[in-house]
């Protein structure tokens, strides 16, 4: 389109930007006005199109330095090309494109950013399981993961001895390839190189090219006290080794605690369930309590119901992080005996006898819950 076409329109009008916009400024108002006038979005619409190329002259002037001087001092014959100005209107139109719907297909702004030939190495995740004792106390334990280290026969870069890699010529190096669609102009990944930009053209023969091979190795991992389910312990440096001589990744181990048989652990608290004969729940006595740095005696009340719990003070477990350690609680649960003898049967027969005919009151739960059984059943019928 000539310039000529345009002679009454301010290029900056045009855009919707003040004269004192930046380069950044101009360039946002084009993709902006672009992608609303742009044909493709606007079939058969004749204003739409003649719009479109409005716009992009007046971008192809605004966004050069030295034709925007020209214009800003001149006019529109400071760069009309038939009265000797420099009005080429077409040198930036498919880099502008190559940002506007670059993020869309994959591609960067420029052909040209390819990818660094050098990778970090993926990192990896190990399971721990561990008893309580181990995740309350510490440890450090052996451990052997499989994973893929550096080729030591080309030293990670997948060429033979004497042999580097080389430029990738599809590419030019830069890992993308620019792929022209009518007016569209695509960046994708090179299908030679796959984005690496280089290539080799002698692989190794230990690795086959890859530059790492697949290796296991020991190694010892110290668990500090107080480390709880789903902690991470993080091993820098001992992931996967990197692409063509990058960095190695991280290996984060994963704590899992193994069930109890006596103790389960809810944060810095130890909870366990002690079961106590009738005759002591209601007579008291002492338990022997263990903890998991030895047995502590506990006393038991007279008359104790089965799900009280008593707190052990600073008897649970110190977290990783320090602090006050947590407590110990002891649930009771009283045990009805099993296997009784037909005297044993007839001597409780006689004691429940007793407490029934008793002017006192030895089950104070039982009639509180019978009294709101009975006003349950009355406000039903009323």
């Amino acid at each position: 389109m000539a310039a000529s076409t345009m002679a009454k329109k301010d290029y900056y009008a045009v855009l919707d930007v003040a004269k004192s916009a930046s380069a950044d400024e101009i360039k946002k108002a084009f993709r902006k006005l672009a992608m609303k006038y742009h044909p493709d979005r606007n079939p058969g619409d004749k204003s739409a199109e003649e719009k479109f190329k409005e716009v992009k002259e007046a971008y192809d002037i605004l966004s050069d330095d030295q034709k925007r001087a020209a214009y800003d001092q001149f006019g529109h014959a400071g760069v009309d090309p038939s009265m000797g100005g420099g009005a080429g209107g077409h040198a930036n139109f498919n880099d502008i494109f190559g940002d506007i719907f670059g993020d869309i297909f994959g591609g960067g702004s420029r052909a040209g950013g390819g990818r660094n030939y050098a990778q970090r190495g993926a990192d990896l995740r190990y399971q721990l399981d561990l008893s309580l004792e181990e995740a309350v106390h510490g440890t450090t334990t052996q451990i052997r993961i499989p994973t893929l280290v550096e080729c030591k026969e080309c030293h990670g870069s997948g060429a033979q001895k004497g042999s580097q890699p080389v430029t990738c010529k599809d590419c030019d190096g830069h890992g993308q390839i620019r792929i022209q669609q009518g007016f569209f102009s695509i960046q994708q990944t090179c299908p030679t190189c796959h984005g690496q930009g280089k290539v080799i053209t002698s692989p190794c023969t230990a690795c086959h090219g890859h530059g790492r091979v697949q290796q296991s190795k020991t190694l010892s991992v110290k668990v500090p006290p107080g480390v709880d389910n789903g902690d991470r312990i993080r091993l820098s440096g001992e992931g996967e080794a990197g692409v063509h001589g990058g960095p190695q990744g991280d290996l984060y181990v994963e704590v899992r605690i193994k069930p109890h048989p006596i103790f389960t652990r809810e944060h810095n608290n130890l909870i366990c369930e002690m079961p106590i004969s009738y005759a002591t729940a209601v007579l008291g006595g002492e338990l022997s309590v263990p903890t998991l740095d030895g047995h502590v005696l506990l006393k038991i009340p007279a008359e104790t119901q089965s799900g009280k719990a008593f707190r052990l003070r600073g008897k649970g477990v110190k977290a990783v992080r320090g602090g006050v350690p947590g407590d110990l609680i002891c649930r009771i649960v009283v045990e009805t005996p099993v296997n009784l003898t037909a005297e044993q049967k007839e001597l409780l027969k006689k004691f429940d006898e007793s407490l029934t005919n008793s002017p006192y009151k030895h089950s104070p739960k039982e009639s509180s819950w019978f009294t709101a059984i009975k006003n349950f059943f009355e406000n039903l019928k009323s």
